[in-house]
């Protein structure tokens, strides 16, 4: 496959704000190994081999476990995760698949005692700005290098 679009020079005014988002995240009060389960979670529902190529290797230096990481497509049926993560990556995939339920009750009720508010924001921007990654990185094929 080849990248159809180089999506960073075709409109630097459209990157710039996604950029800005991660800027604003980064600067969040989430664990950065807890974006990158999430971040990596919703780029496996997605298919999007660029981003989960990059979160792998992010989710390393940040001293995420290849257990953990070989393991988080199946987070339900492993121990490996915290009741919290378990939550986090709850509500990743109702989000990543928002047309399918439209974000139940029940996972609402799953997610809120483990976060507080403005958590709650956050992890939403997490999973929202990574989805919005997913799209454009599958739209004009972007290639891990």
């Amino acid at each position: 496959m080849q990248t159809r679009l180089d999506f960073y020079t075709a409109d630097p005014a459209i990157m710039k704000v996604l950029l800005g988002v991660e800027n604003q995240i980064a600067k969040g009060s989430l664990d950065i190994l807890l974006k990158e389960l999430v971040r990596l979670r919703a780029s496996q529902i997605n298919g999007c081999a660029f981003c989960l190529d990059m979160h792998v290797t992010d989710a390393v230096k940040a001293g995420e476990s290849s257990r953990r990481l070989a393991t988080v497509a199946a987070w339900r049926e492993t121990p490996f995760f915290s009741d919290r993560e378990r939550a986090a990556l709850e509500w990743t995939e109702a989000l990543t698949l928002v047309s399918h339920d439209h974000v139940p009750d029940a996972v609402w009720e799953a997610v809120r005692p483990h976060f507080t508010d403005a958590e709650l924001m956050e992890l939403t921007a997490v999973i929202t700005s990574i989805n919005s990654w997913n799209r454009f990185a599958i739209a004009f094929r972007k290639m891990p290098v």
